[in-house]
């Protein structure tokens, strides 16, 4: 049998990590990327030796693998994917490479449609103040591979997409969080939601009777699914409005706003009124962190002493500001209906909400209401906001059309009143006018900052 060889698609955090990965195994390694390298990434494969290509891709040497990693961000049809595929060399994820060589070290994985980053930026810091070894990766952090191929860990905390979690054959989460499963990303799922759901549900996929599967009882999409799927892994629910009983353990927030998570003989008991992190959304992520953080076996004490001390993440409901009486609040990482629906419920004034970027295909109807309540003003910010438009005509009395930052700024403010929230929470991706949803979280406030907070 020939040496392997391994071809990375994507020069990204995924592709640079994996790339030095298959490097330090032994394997023969090609990265290529259709755009640029990062000069960062360009750097750290030049210290390692990886032979990489940027701007193209020669279909030529990247026929030539054995295996091929393919960063999240590549659809799989992409002309290069498919070409792959019709040759039948393998097409896997990051994390399936990498979870070949992590050696004894154990996986937290979480998924879900929304509150995905929160929950696993929380997960991470219990397990860290509990002294564990423990790495961040996946869609947050450092490479999953790159950590492994540098570091050595007894806990993998990771957040995973409906991408990666596609990428994956034998890769197994020993704790597995599934937060919730709303429409999203359907222009990858050819706008059927059943697929995107089977993506999303494979977050059990190779679990065992020891392992732990973490999920909303609340969700009732999910729990469809968990009637027709033999999942073996022992359930751990948590929820406000079901009732679910789990002899491994579950959570419940009552009527008061607190919550008690159990997991075995560990239990913790959680104020969400002196939480740093606000709103009911941010409760079914407190619970999902608890539940997965008892489970890997850390100290009770030290779970609700964490879970205190978290603060927002950055474009997440993050305060960006208050000028002339007008709140600014940067959301930018709501990217589908859902954020925006748990981004409304929590705004307590009127509202001038900033949408718009990239559309993916969902429908806006569970916002109608919500905007109906609380918001006198929609702001659209994207290079065709038609469909917004026409979705939210005559659910709010004012819609304005715009194509920059800039531009959707100028008319937040004109329309803001006294007392009134500016909410930027798009509801769409930013690929449009921004390079992420970062840079349009960062433009917002630095925009806030530099026109309404500066001036005299």
């Amino acid at each position: 049998m020939r040496h392997k060889r391994v071809v990375v698609l994507g020069g990204g955090i995924s592709g640079y990590g994996s790339a030095i990965l298959a490097k330090k195994q032994g394997f023969d390694t090609f990265l290529s990327d259709a755009g640029t390298i990062a000069p960062r990434y360009r750097e750290r494969l030049d210290e390692w030796g990886v032979e990489y290509e940027e701007g193209r891709h020669t279909m030529e040497l990247i026929l030539s693998a054995t295996e091929v990693i393919k960063s999240p961000g590549i659809p799989d049809k992409a002309p290069v994917v498919v070409a792959l595929r019709e040759r039948g060399i393998p097409v896997i994820s990051e994390m399936e490479f990498a979870c070949r060589y992590m050696g004894k070290a154990k996986t937290i994985c979480i998924t879900g449609s929304n509150g995905k980053t929160s929950t696993t930026s929380l997960i991470y810091k219990i397990m860290r103040d509990s002294g564990a070894r423990v790495s961040l990766g996946g869609n947050i952090g450092e490479s999953f591979a790159y950590s492994v191929a540098t570091g050595e860990y007894d806990w993998y905390v990771l957040e995973l997409s409906s991408f990666q979690l596609d990428g994956m054959i034998r890769f197994k989460a020993d704790i597995a969080v599934l937060l919730n499963i709303t429409p999203d990303h359907l222009d990858r799922y050819d706008y059927c939601f059943q697929n995107y759901v089977d993506s999303k549900m494979r977050i059990t996929q190779n679990q065992n009777s020891q392992d732990y599967f973490i999920y909303s009882a609340d969700d009732t999409t999910i729990c469809a699914e968990l009637s027709k799927r033999n999942v073996r892994s022992r359930e751990l629910p948590f929820m406000a409005h079901a009732a679910v009983a789990s002899a491994a353990g579950d959570a419940y927030l009552d009527d008061d706003g607190h919550f008690t998570a159990s997991v075995g003989a560990s239990i913790i008991e959680i104020d969400c009124d002196k939480m740093k992190i606000k709103g009911l959304h941010n409760a079914y992520n407190a619970m999902a962190a608890a539940l997965a953080a008892l489970a890997a076996g850390v100290e009770p004490s030290c779970v609700e002493r964490s879970i205190y001390e978290f603060s927002p993440i950055e474009h997440r409901l993050e305060p960006a500001g208050v000028a002339n009486g007008v709140t600014y609040i940067n959301d930018s990482k709501a990217t589908n209906v859902d954020s925006v629906w748990y981004a409304l419920q929590s705004m307590t004034s009127p509202t001038v909400l900033i949408m718009g970027g990239t559309d993916k295909g969902s429908s806006y109807e569970p916002l109608f209401d919500l905007v109906r309540e609380k918001v006198h003003t929609i702001v659209c910010m994207g290079l065709d906001n038609k469909r917004i438009i026409d979705s939210f005509e005559g659910v709010v009395p004012t819609i304005i059309s715009t194509s920059s930052l800039d531009e959707a700024m100028r008319a937040s403010v004109a329309a803001a009143r006294e007392g009134d929230t500016v909410l930027l929470s798009p509801a769409c991706a930013s690929f449009d006018l921004f390079r992420n949803y970062e840079e349009r979280g960062r433009l917002f406030k630095a925009w806030v900052k530099d026109n309404l907070l500066d001036t005299k």
